[in-house]
């Protein structure tokens, strides 16, 4: 079988996934047939594939390592990662890359959905205030009837922000959570008055203060930022897959992981010009200076092993149990929202 993987170009990614899920639906699950993984074909749907947050999944592409593991990656985009998580759930793609909050929130609805490989101790996520609301926001604390730009309601963004909210005094009902996506809809919400603050992630960072169009309240690139913020370590950016399909197809899955924790060694030993200099040449916008530097500043916020941090999952449920009440009136069971076997044996 000649290996291919199919990308989705970030600024059609939305259509052109949806169009494919709904086209593509029936052969998805007839591709995820048993046997040793060889060839084996994996849709995985990115909650943002030219996100920073979310770079290990098209570098692992880009550097050839899915196709080492005889594998047959299709990477797929959506804006947000709730998006990538509904396609996940529905069986649409076998695996999805966005935040490992996401399994939480989805075991306590009845979903068994895993992390298989931790790509970050931090959030990577950014507060960015505008610069018209600069003198009336100096803290979450002043969120109060402003209006909150995040990727997506129901997106990790949300909950982040929600979180930030209610721990510095603020309801959930007291703002207003707008989704305005990332890129260039949040720059353009930002600089339009359509939102007075916003969490968004790099490139996009780097691109609000690059134009001037803002200036940074809070930032979690960092684990010290985490820490700062969250109070712990917190897992984000990840690949999590339907625990059943884990244990159908643990071939197939070794071989991703593998690819995937190759991936996070090679980005601690290169340069984050050298890294995006491995990217598509569009994922630049036109600035490989400013790109550059945006990996650059996110760079911390990954693991070198793909290993879950320790007390990573107790903080992101601290998070979740300040605001959501599903979840804070339920059981979690951490020890079923991630699973060490496969990157241990990556590592090993």
């Amino acid at each position: 079988m000649r290996k291919t993987t199919r990308v989705v170009a970030p600024a059609a990614a939305g259509l052109l996934a949806l169009s494919c899920l709904t086209a593509c639906a029936n052969d998805a699950a007839g591709s995820s047939s048993g046997g040793n993984g060889k060839g084996q074909h994996v849709k995985i749907m990115v909650g943002g594939l030219d996100k920073v947050i979310y770079l290990p999944a098209m570098l692992t592409q880009r550097l050839g390592y899915f196709d080492a593991e005889g594998l047959n990656v299709e990477l797929l985009s959506e804006p947000a990662g709730v998006q990538a998580e509904t396609a996940l759930v529905s069986g649409q793609v076998q695996g999805a890359v966005g935040f490992y909050d996401h399994t939480l929130d989805l075991q306590v609805k009845g979903k068994d959905i895993e992390s298989v490989v931790q790509f970050s101790h931090a959030p990577g996520e950014v507060e960015v205030v505008s610069g018209k609301a600069a003198g009336d926001i100096t803290s979450p604390k002043d969120f109060k009837g402003k209006k909150l730009g995040v990727t997506g309601l129901g997106s990790s963004t949300d909950f982040l922000t929600k979180y930030l909210a209610v721990q510095n005094g603020v309801d959930v009902g007291e703002f207003t959570p707008v989704a305005v996506g990332a890129g260039p809809t949040f720059v353009s919400a930002l600089q339009q008055g359509s939102i007075d603050a916003g969490m968004t992630t790099d490139p996009t960072v780097a691109t609000i203060l690059d134009k001037k169009a803002g200036r940074i309240l809070l930032d979690m690139r960092t684990p010290e930022g985490a820490q700062a913020a969250l109070g712990g370590p917190y897992p984000s950016s990840s690949l999590y897959m339907q625990t059943d399909w884990v244990n159908g197809h643990k071939d197939t899955v070794q071989k991703l992981v593998n690819a995937l924790v190759k991936t996070l060694k090679w980005m601690s030993t290169h340069s984050a010009s050298e890294i995006a200099a491995k990217m598509p040449a569009d994922y630049s916008q036109g600035d490989k200076t400013l790109y550059a530097e945006a990996i650059k500043s996110t760079l911390p916020m990954f693991t070198k092993d793909g290993v879950m941090p320790v007390n990573g999952p107790e903080t992101v449920e601290k998070v979740l149990k300040a605001f959501n009440p599903n979840v804070k009136n339920a059981e979690v069971d951490l020890s079923r929202t991630y699973t060490t076997e496969f990157v241990k044996k990556a590592t090993g």
